[in-house]
């Protein structure tokens, strides 16, 4: 088997910690002895162990490390944390060799766990698969590069190009795709740390924004109340997750505090003006686009965007057209 089969293998395994981890990045972690996997590892929940060190831990026969490859899809940490460096266990390990999807960009590792293995004469290959690994951690490198949050942009829209009606008569969603497209947004609320929208949506729809239909953390919950009309007796504010509001509806500032509070994802949930919000902003990395088969022939437009189009999948009779911001 190639160096670049097992960093493939060690991205398949780092996504079982998806909406786990963070704000940690979720790395993947495979150790090989004359081609044979003799022990995987993936991030564990915050403030528990890093890929590496469940990795080595599940290695039955800690001796045949002294001549195994470990490979990882992000530099090995060099720095104290909530654990120790992965780069010294490594060394004390004896593992001779080190495989590295691509380097950390975090100021506190960015080459420094390299470093130390390589003067610890230790073998060490870097940028295997560096594209693949790159776009698997989105999340951790934008956050520590832009000093920003991954942001996510979600609607749904009718066959003609709405998002809802102009009225309705009750105070819940109308629903423009099936349900096993609704699912699919809870699978994804369940995989980023936040979840935002806009004063409007509350009131008209008073969604909860949890993971109801399936199985994970919710995330936190952030609602932009310019004018505070809000009140505690919206769903939002009960106890499934914190929800914190903003007066503030720059952009900008949004993307600013919530670096600050170490929030590296966020998935914008909210109206046509939420969203156009952030996409007017240039604050955007993917758009993920609902096309139902309802018609509402009048109603609230669709937010506009340029971007490129990176994939679409249908769910029954729904598409979904993922776009990117580059």
């Amino acid at each position: 088997m190639t160096d670049q089969f097992y960093i493939q293998r060690a991205l398949q395994i780092a996504k079982s910690g998806l909406g786990y981890t963070r704000p940690n990045p979720m790395v993947g972690s495979v150790i090989v002895v004359d081609n044979t996997i003799i022990g995987e590892g993936f991030t564990s929940q915050y403030g528990g162990n890093h890929a590496e060190v469940n990795a080595i831990n599940s290695v039955a026969d800690q001796s045949l490390l002294k001549k195994a490859t470990i490979y990882v899809t992000l530099e090995p940490c060099s720095h104290y944390g909530k654990t120790p460096p992965c780069s010294d266990l490594i060394i004390h390990h004896q593992i001779p060799n080190i495989v590295i999807g691509c380097v950390d960009d975090n100021p506190e590792v960015a080459g420094k766990g390299i470093k130390r293995l390589m003067e610890a004469g230790r073998n060490v290959r870097v940028g295997v698969l560096e594209t693949e690994c790159k776009a698997h951690h989105k999340r951790f490198f934008t956050f520590h590069n832009k000093k920003r949050p991954y942001i996510i942009l979600k609607w749904a829209e009718s066959i003609d190009g709405f998002i809802a009606p102009k009225t309705k008569d009750e105070q819940k969603p109308v629903w423009i795709t099936n349900s096993y497209s609704r699912q699919l947004v809870h699978k994804w609320r369940a995989e980023e740390q936040a979840i935002l929208v806009g004063t409007t949506t509350v009131i008209k729809d008073n969604p909860t924004l949890n993971v109801r239909d399936w199985t994970g953390q919710n995330p936190t919950r952030i609602v932009l109340d310019r004018n505070g009309l809000l009140s505690n007796q919206y769903a939002i504010f009960n106890t499934d997750a914190e929800t914190i509001t903003f007066k503030d509806h720059s952009a900008k500032a949004i993307c600013d505090h919530l670096y600050k509070e170490n929030i590296n994802s966020i998935i914008i949930e909210g109206g046509s003006k939420t969203l156009q919000l952030f996409i007017d902003a240039n604050l955007w990395d993917e758009a993920r686009v609902f096309k139902g088969q309802v018609r509402f022939h009048d109603g609230i437009a669709a937010p506009k965007l340029k971007g490129e189009q990176f994939s679409i999948k249908t769910i029954e009779n729904d598409s979904v057209i993922t776009y990117r911001n580059h």
